[in-house]
């Protein structure tokens, strides 16, 4: 009985020792995001967390903290702190990197794009991997790309279908691009982080703002504090997933794959959901009581004209060779 007693304890003692050395060994990877916790930007964080737990049989997993948190609410600061390793991964738009790399900004010049056929020719072409290089060098590695959509214009006030119908308005923007597209367009821009948009757009500071729907608009329910949507596809917005370098650089190839399997998959998924909400959406908002106005051909055109300014400042600043490889991959998907 004494020897059974004994072997027991060993027993017990040596798999408290197992779990615990698993435990310590186990890594959490710490990854920021600029929006809240019901949109699709969320829900691809946590399935990469589930995706890369299971895959490593619970060695990796991924805490997620929204609304920029880790950077103190400031959106643009995320990219720079995973760059020098203070942040493991972040989840945010090309817009919000144009403070440290103006040449982000070519995926939202206004009405580069026709269409999700000619953002696809881009994001899965030679043009893309442009923008990586130059974030590599920046620290961060990019592992998948994502997307909010093409931004659509809300406001309070009154429905948009002319440059004449945004004067004077108050509009809430992410970037500096937006700051020189609503000066064009006689509108008064107000650079905004987006954990202060919702109370400043409940409380009047400002009338509107623009964003993509199945990735912002419904989940953030800004239909609750707009009463007008104008569909002008202006300007798109694509999201990517990257890690820092320093961390990527510690992991052993068999670790980079899991870390990269999870995110394709995780990110792919989040596509997938946003453009079917995006399909979907503008029913449901008309349904919850917003004004819905879809311009022709002819009113885009000469949104398109009033625009032109900013395209040519901000493309100017990104460089021509970048440009140019966006323009000939879009025309050239144009032919097909």
């Amino acid at each position: 009985m004494k020897r059974h007693a004994f072997l027991k304890t060993v027993w017990a003692t040596s798999a408290a020792s197992l779990l615990f050395a698993s435990a310590a060994s186990a890594e959490t990877l710490r990854l920021s995001h600029n929006t809240g916790d019901t949109t699709t930007w969320h829900e691809a964080a946590e399935l990469f967390n589930d995706l890369l737990n299971e895959a490593s049989e619970g060695e990796l997993s991924v805490r997620t903290f929204p609304n920029s948190q880790l950077a103190g609410g400031d959106q643009m600061r995320q990219f720079e702190m995973v760059g020098r390793g203070a942040i493991d991964l972040v989840m945010t738009s090309a817009i919000n990197v144009t403070p440290l790399i103006p040449e982000m900004a070519v995926f939202s010049l206004p009405y580069l794009y026709d269409g999700y056929d000619q953002v696809d020719a881009t994001m899965n072409g030679e043009p893309v991997k442009l923008l990586e290089e130059i974030m590599d060098e920046k620290g961060v590695k990019v592992l998948a790309w994502g997307e909010s959509g093409f931004r659509e214009l809300t406001n309070s006030k009154r429905p948009i279908r002319s440059p004449d119908d945004m004067r004077g308005l108050n509009m809430r923007v992410a970037g500096p691009m937006y700051v020189d597209v609503m000066d064009a367009l006689g509108a008064n821009p107000q650079q905004m982080q987006w954990v202060e948009t919702i109370s400043a757009l409940q409380q009047g500071v400002v009338d509107g703002q623009e964003n993509g729907i199945g990735a912002v608009i419904i989940p953030q329910r800004i239909y609750e504090v707009q009463d007008y949507i104008t569909l002008w596809h202006y300007s798109y917005d694509p999201i990517f997933l990257g890690i820092s370098k320093q961390r990527w650089e510690s992991f052993d190839a068999e670790t980079q794959e899991m870390v990269q399997q999870a995110a394709d998959q995780a990110m792919a998924h989040q596509l997938a959901i946003t453009r079917e909400n995006t399909a979907e959406g503008v029913d449901f908002l008309r349904e919850q009581g917003m004004d819905i106005t879809e311009l022709t051909p002819e009113e885009i055109e000469v949104f398109r004209q009033a625009t032109a300014p900013a395209f040519d400042i901000w493309a100017e600043r990104v460089g021509p060779d970048i440009v140019s490889s966006f323009v000939e991959t879009i025309e050239s998907s144009k032919q097909q």
